[in-house]
């Protein structure tokens, strides 16, 4: 850091097991990428391109080199998983993996519906051949599940070899475990904490206020996903107490 200050929460050196941060890329372009890594490496612990867009992607195996060259983990967003699958190509879909010497992936069904047995078989055949993060919830904002579903399905998806569980609220923050407005829903979290090792979730938080309840509520070192690049940096200061939302949490 630049200077000294006291009363600071202890934040972990990468990598990390927790205080994760997940980037979403939505399109970033290379010397954007080179200029997000100059500034902001250290903070970045994972990088998620966003939904399917690895497919339309000029220069995607580049944009992975600058990554990887950083040592951060990137991976391609769970809706490409589902839109493999829905065309019955799940053997393409993990020769695509394969050709583009992917570590990680997402598995999610948040776009289509999938038996949550079958959702955990493809979790555990995956997982043999790469580190899988699945996610649990639906884009869909009818779609909403109970405390209980959430807790079952989550424990499912981590013994199925999943090595984190995303807990879906979409890039817009506004569905899965949020309500009208990008209200928090204080019962699904307090339901999903009592029941799953913290370290195991990822929460999408991709609003500054979201972002400040979980800091709040669970820490500096809770695990936050869905990220925007602009935020990296913002939401690092909202760890460390440094900025107006979480001002007095460290005191």
């Amino acid at each position: 850091m630049n200077f000294f200050l006291d009363m600071l929460p202890q934040r972990a050196e990468k990598p990390r097991g927790n205080g994760l941060t997940m980037m979403m890329d939505k399109g970033l372009g290379l010397h954007a990428i080179e200029d997000l890594l100059d500034m902001s490496a250290q903070y970045i612990d994972v990088v998620k391109l966003g939904w399917a867009t690895s497919y339309v992607t000029n220069k995607l195996g580049e944009k992975l080199r600058l990554y990887r060259h950083a040592n951060i983990p990137v991976y391609f967003g769970g809706t490409l998983f589902e839109v493999f699958l829905i065309r019955n190509q799940f053997d393409e879909f993990l020769r695509t993996l394969e050709k583009f010497d992917m570590t990680h992936c997402e598995i999610s069904d948040g776009s289509m519906s999938i038996p949550h047995d079958k959702k955990c078989e493809y979790i555990y055949q995956v997982s043999k051949h790469v580190t899988v993060i699945s996610e649990v919830g639906s884009k869909d904002a009818q779609n909403v599940y109970t405390p209980d579903e959430w807790v079952k399905y989550m424990q499912a998806e981590l013994q199925a070899g999943s090595w984190k569980v995303i807990a879906e609220a979409r890039e817009s923050g506004s569905v899965g475990i949020y309500g009208d407005g990008g209200r928090v829903r204080d019962e699904v979290i307090d339901s999903i904490v009592t029941n799953v090792p913290q370290d195991k979730i990822i929460w999408e938080a991709p609003h500054k206020e979201q972002q400040a309840w979980f800091i709040k509520q669970l820490g500096a070192n809770v695990n936050l996903g869905n990220i925007s690049c602009a935020d990296i940096i913002p939401l690092e200061t909202l760890r460390l107490g440094i900025r107006s939302d979480t001002f007095d949490t460290f005191l």
